[in-house]
């Protein structure tokens, strides 16, 4: 019968394909919206060149790539060059460690990460930092958002004043394998599925507490940004699942954030006319044409779910037509900030990370050798369009049951994982708490006496909407952001009074 359901799939699939093609002008598959073309206007939109287009490697005679006998992990104390000195702790003060991990459940994969130990108390919890795309490098965020340090044009650092090491142990980790530092011999390595990427991190995180068994003992906490909507309640569910089953380290799991997310497309790609007409991007008549595409977009979604091949691309493009229909009709709006106009085909310029990796100095410092930093790959990006369309939301609910804290947040300017949607899908939730978070009173999120956002919480459950903030929180509000990481690890994200601070802007210095 596997035949008969694969043809059936393929012809409803050409169906509303066809259907949607006529409701967009047969505009909906042009070249730029196939997932590679679109991958690569991503990468271009944030003024990024990667030479590779995934990191899998030739060997050749260096056999030191894939030694038998080395390490699960290597890793080394490093410290940045170039780094200017803020008048406080300085760099050989702390713990700053980078290494390879080889993966068990691969051919030849090494998986990089960058460590950084809290700037304050050994004990803060450690949190780990994963960075969407899928196939972009954490160190976007890294550099960009949340990590200890900013790049200068000179190529030089500053100290971020609220990199997220002020409040715990920091880690951030090039997933999946190809991106970043990250490399493979084997292309069979490149993941295609949340089971790959979660089991890859569970491995990398149970060798990392053997490397440092001190931090086993620290609440942990897994959080990140867009398309890490998917990796983190994966990675949560497996960590849950591996300390039930008493597998090696126990994990003290305690919370996972997800900022700005795509974890049920369900319920969120049907929010896209409705947040960009409510924002103005487009007009009524707009909206009402779109919505004409919903219900084939759903649909698509719903085989992608039980089929899980040719039906996750055809959903893919289906569903991607709701959010072209909308930058079509925006004006080169920056999808990620929709107070802001693309300049051309540029939206950001985050090609100083390249640069400043690229630096002899920089890679001799963190023992890369001759590895490529990929900053964005287009073949891993590719690789998870099988699991672009899956709902990741259905295994949060076991998590909350079990005292696991869950925040998700969002910038209230960002369209492509909008507030509107997350909102969305976390009051469909179905849980325990669903009724008495629907009912919960929403109060202001408040950083040194002003609204900094707004919040809905109930038990273990909280979703926070940013005020003045895109896709990339840290980036935008990065004073709220680091406030609000510390709350929630406290269990404080409720509103407690706060003298204003003189002088203290909340708005980031762009």
């Amino acid at each position: 019968m596997a035949k008969p359901t694969f043809f059936v799939s393929l012809l409803i699939v050409f169906s509303i394909t066809c259907t949607s093609s006529f409701l967009l002008n047969d505009r909906t598959f042009e070249v730029t919206n196939l997932p590679s073309s679109r991958a690569e206007k991503l990468i271009r939109e944030l003024n990024l060149f990667p030479k590779l287009d995934v990191n899998v490697i030739d060997v050749g005679d260096d056999l030191t790539l894939t030694a038998s006998d080395e390490p699960s992990i290597v890793e080394r104390n490093f410290v940045f060059p170039n780094i200017l000195s803020d008048g406080e702790a300085t760099v050989e003060d702390l713990g700053h460690h980078a290494g390879y991990y080889k993966l068990p459940k691969s051919q030849g994969a090494r998986m990089f990460y960058f460590f950084f130990e809290s700037r304050h108390k050994k004990d803060d919890p450690l949190v780990i930092w994963l960075t969407g795309g899928p196939g972009c490098s954490s160190e976007l965020a890294m550099f960009y958002e949340n990590g200890p340090f900013k790049i200068d044009k000179n190529m030089s650092l500053t100290w971020n004043e609220y990199g997220w090491d002020q409040a715990s142990n920091l880690l951030y980790v090039d997933q999946p394998v190809g991106t970043g530092f990250s490399y493979t011999t084997d292309k069979s390595d490149i993941r295609h599925d949340e089971t790959g990427v979660s089991d890859d991190l569970y491995d990398f995180l149970q060798a990392f507490f053997a490397e440092h068994p001190k931090l086993a003992k620290n609440d942990f906490y897994i959080t990140g940004e867009s398309y890490a909507g998917h990796y983190i309640p994966a990675f949560a569910s497996r960590v849950h699942r591996g300390n039930k089953a008493n597998e090696g380290v126990h994990v003290n799991l305690k919370g996972f954030a997800i900022g700005n997310g795509l974890t049920d497309p369900l319920i969120q790609y049907p929010a896209y006319p409705d947040y960009a007409l409510e924002m103005g991007l487009i007009t009524q008549a707009e909206h009402d044409r779109l919505e004409k595409i919903v219900p084939a977009c759903k649909l698509s979604i719903k085989l992608c779910g039980t089929d899980g091949t040719v039906s996750c691309l055809a959903s893919y493009l289906i569903c991607n037509t709701l959010f072209s229909g909308v930058i079509n009709h925006a004006g080169g709006v920056n999808y990620y900030d929709i107070r802001k106009k693309c300049e051309g085909s540029l939206c950001y310029d985050f090609s100083n990370m390249e640069k400043f990796l690229n630096l002899q100095s920089v890679r001799k410092s963190l023992g890369v050798g001759d590895i490529q930093f990929v900053s964005c790959s287009t073949s891993v990006y590719s690789a998870m369009l099988q699991d672009w369309m899956r709902n990741l939301e259905v295994g949060i609910p076991a998590l909350l049951e079990d005292g696991i804290n869950l925040l998700v947040y969002a910038g209230e300017y960002d369209l492509i994982c909008n507030w509107l949607g997350n909102s969305r899908w976390v009051k469909a939730m179905e849980w325990s708490g669903k009724d008495n978070f629907a009912e919960a009173q929403e109060v202001p999120f408040l950083v040194d006496g002003k609204e900094a956002g707004s919040l809905k919480s109930y038990g273990k459950l909280s979703f926070l909407k940013v005020k003045d903030a895109g896709h990339m929180v840290p980036m935008d509000q990065p004073k709220a952001a680091l406030k609000m990481l510390k709350r929630w690890m406290e269990n404080s994200l409720s509103p407690v009074p706060e003298p204003a601070t003189d002088g203290d802007e909340l708005v980031a210095q762009m």
